[in-house]
C-alpha cells in the first residue's frame, strides 16, 4: 500500500469535506493504513491491535470523515490509469473489453438492509466491471436477488478512468433484450456468455426471409419478424432516451428496470424490445459461427470470476462478513476493497515485469504468449496475518519502470487474425 501510494499518489484524492476539519499530522500514512484496514474488511479497533502507532478511534474517524464514495472512485481510477501505462498489462489485454459479474457478500442476519434470494443467503452483491487487463474499473454494491443485468451499463458510464472499453461481456443475465438495445444505442458491443439456447428466439428481418442452412433456427416462416416501421417511428425518441442516460439525466439501471416490467402496450418499451431483438439475433449468429469469439467470451468471464475470488481473498477480515448496516458504508466497503485489490494487482504486475527483465538480461527469450498465461492475481508471496509493520510508510521507494522490451503486438495480431477467420467462416 505504501509503495503504490508513493508511485501513483492515489492517496492525494482524500481529505476532509471542509477546511474546518482538523488536519492530520501524517495524511499519507493515515490514508494508506485506513485503506488497508477497510480494504481487508478488518474492523478499525481490531486492526489497531496489530498495527503500532495508531488507534482504532483514529482509523474509524479518518474512514468516516476523509473518505467518500466519489473520492474512492477517483483513487481507483488513478490505479487503473497507472496500470494501463505498464507494458506488462498488454500481456492480458488492450483495455477495449470488460467483463461484468457479481459475487455474493455476507452480512449479519439481523441486518435490516440484508436481502435474500433463491441463490444466496442473507447479504448483497459486489458487482465488478473487470478490464481485460485484469484490473477493476468500477464496483457496485447491489441488493441480493436483484436483476444484475441492469447494472451492466451503469458501471461503464460511471467509469472515470482513461480505460474506455467498447466490448462488454457478462454472464447469462446479460442476454436480456432491453440490455442489448441500450448497449447498442450507447455504442457498446454487448456479448454475454450464451446459455439456455432453447429460451432464445431468432428473429427474421422480413416475412419472406429464408435461409439455406440455418432457417430452422428462426422457427416457422412468416413468424418472429422484426417490426422495422415501429423502430423507425420511435428511433428519435430512443436516441433521446439514450442521450439522457449517457448524460446522467436518468439512471440506466432505473430505465432498464422500467423496461423489464413495462407494459407491452407502451411504444417506448416495444421499440426498445424490437431494437434489442435485432441486435441479439445478430450477436447470437456471431456467437454460433465464430469459435475464437466464444473462446474470448469464456476467457473474459473466467477472468472476472478469478478477480472475485482474489478480491475476497484480500478482504479476509471478519470472515468476509460486512458488519456495516448503512448502505453508504456498505458501498464504501466495496470501494475500499476494490482500491486495495487494484493496488495489489498493480504491484504484482510490476513484480512480474521485474522478473521478466532479469530473464531478458540473462539471455532468455520471452514469448508474449507465455506471459499472457501468468495471472497478476498472485497470493503466495503475501502474508495476510500477524503484526503489520508500518516502517515502510516513511520510506520512499525508487521510481518504477513501466517499460518492458517484449513485443505484445503479436497477441493483438493473433486476435485480429482469429476474428477475421471467424467472420469469414
Amino acid at each position: 500500500m505504501a509503495r503504490t501510494a508513493y508511485w501513483v499518489e492515489w492517496w492525494r484524492r482524500f481529505g476532509p469535506p471542509s477546511g474546518n476539519d482538523p488536519k492530520l499530522k501524517d495524511p499519507f500514512g493515515r490514508y494508506a493504513l485506513t485503506t488497508f484496514v477497510k480494504g481487508t474488511n478488518m474492523g478499525p479497533y481490531e486492526a489497531a491491535k496489530h498495527i503500532p502507532g495508531v488507534s482504532g478511534h483514529e482509523l474509524s474517524y479518518v474512514a468516516n470523515r476523509h473518505f467518500s464514495i466519489a473520492l474512492l472512485n477517483e483513487a481507483v481510477a488513478d490505479l487503473v490509469n497507472a496500470h494501463a501505462r505498464l507494458d506488462i498489462s498488454q500481456a492480458w489485454g488492450d483495455g477495449t473489453a470488460v467483463a461484468a459479474d457479481g459475487t455474493h457478500m455476507d452480512t449479519y442476519l439481523n441486518n435490516l438492509l440484508a436481502e435474500t434470494s433463491v441463490r444466496y443467503k442473507a447479504g448483497g452483491i459486489a458487482y465488478h466491471h473487470i478490464s481485460d487487463t485484469c484490473i477493476a474499473l468500477f464496483t457496485h454494491f447491489i441488493p441480493c436477488g436483484v436483476w444484475e443485468a441492469v447494472y451492466i451499463i451503469e458501471g461503464l458510464l460511471k467509469n472515470t478512468s482513461e480505460v474506455k472499453p467498447t466490448t462488454v461481456h457478462a454472464d447469462t443475465q446479460g442476454q436480456s433484450v432491453p440490455v442489448f438495445a441500450l448497449a447498442h444505442l450507447l455504442g457498446f458491443d454487448l456479448m454475454p456468455r450464451i446459455r439456455n439456447w432453447k429460451g432464445l428466439t431468432f428473429y427474421r428481418p422480413s416475412k419472406q426471409s429464408e435461409y439455406v442452412h440455418i432457417d430452422s433456427l428462426f422457427g416457422e416462416v412468416g413468424k418472429n419478424v422484426i417490426d422495422w416501421d415501429l423502430i423507425e417511428s420511435q428511433f428519435r425518441h430512443l436516441m433521446r432516451v439514450a442521450v439522457s442516460v449517457r448524460e446522467g439525466a436518468i439512471s440506466s439501471s432505473a430505465l432498464l428496470k422500467r423496461l423489464r416490467s413495462g407494459s407491452h402496450k407502451n411504444s417506448t418499451y416495444t421499440a426498445f424490445r424490437e431494437v434489442g431483438r435485432v441486435v441479439r439475433t445478430v450477436q447470437l449468429l456471431r456467437y454460433l459461427s465464430d469459435a475464437p469469439l466464444r473462446r474470448r467470451v469464456t476467457a473474459a468471464t473466467n477472468k472476472v470470476e478469478s478477480f472475485n475470488r482474489f478480491s475476497q481473498w484480500v478482504g479476509f477480515g471478519n470472515q468476509g462478513v460486512l458488519a456495516d448496516n448503512d448502505p453508504i458504508e456498505q458501498e464504501k466497503a466495496m470501494k475500499f476493497n476494490a482500491l486495495l485489490t487494484n493496488a495489489v494487482i498493480f504491484h504484482n504486475a510490476l513484480d512480474i515485469a521485474e522478473i521478466v527483465r532479469q530473464l531478458l538480461e540473462e539471455g532468455w527469450e520471452i514469448d508474449p504468449e507465455d506471459l499472457a498465461h501468468i495471472s497478476p492475481y498472485l497470493t503466495e508471496h503475501i502474508k495476510r496475518f500477524g503484526d503489520y509493520s508500518t516502517h515502510e510508510l516513511g520510506i520512499q521507494p525508487e521510481a518504477y519502470d513501466p517499460k518492458l522490451d517484449v513485443d505484445f503486438t503479436q497477441l493483438r495480431d493473433q486476435d485480429l487474425r482469429a476474428e477475421g477467420f471467424g467472420t469469414a467462416a
